[in-house]
């Protein structure tokens, strides 16, 4: 199991040891067995192309996840690339700290790889039931 991270951009992320094993924990608690989890931090233009290039979207983000694993395969592999600059920027907006949204946009990728979604009404509900958890559990351990 490999968590490795990827800083395009600089951004504070104390505790990486922790970070790497509550992320084996989490999905590991969902059901999941990381492989290799490649977390990149980036710029809000790199990740606008990777957007455009990949997924056709014009407009900015905050994450994109994607899942590598090869089919048929129980541990997952996969990269998730987060715009440093649309963290901070989330930050003010909703008015907590960088360090908070930080961790909820990692875990909110990390849900995804376990099988959580965010399209419907339903969906977002459950996947921010999710990242509260699982941000009261970090940080309160």
């Amino acid at each position: 199991m490999e968590i490795n991270l990827f800083f395009q951009n600089a951004i504070s992320l104390k505790e990486r040891g922790k970070l790497k094993s509550f992320i084996i924990f989490l999905m590991k608690k969902e059901g999941y067995k990381p492989k290799e989890i490649s977390i990149i931090f980036c710029s809000d233009e790199y990740l606008l192309d990777i957007n455009k290039q990949h997924l056709n979207h014009n407009y900015f983000t905050d994450i994109i996840t994607f899942d590598l694993t090869p089919k048929g395969d129980k541990e997952t592999t996969a990269e998730l690339y987060i715009s440093t600059d649309r963290v901070k920027h989330n930050a003010k907006d909703y008015d907590t700290t960088i360090s908070n949204e930080l961790h909820r946009v990692i875990f909110h990728g990390i849900l995804h790889l376990c099988g959580y979604k965010d399209k419907s009404k339903n969906e977002i509900k459950k996947m921010r039931e999710k990242e509260a958890h699982y941000l009261g559990l970090y940080f309160n351990t």
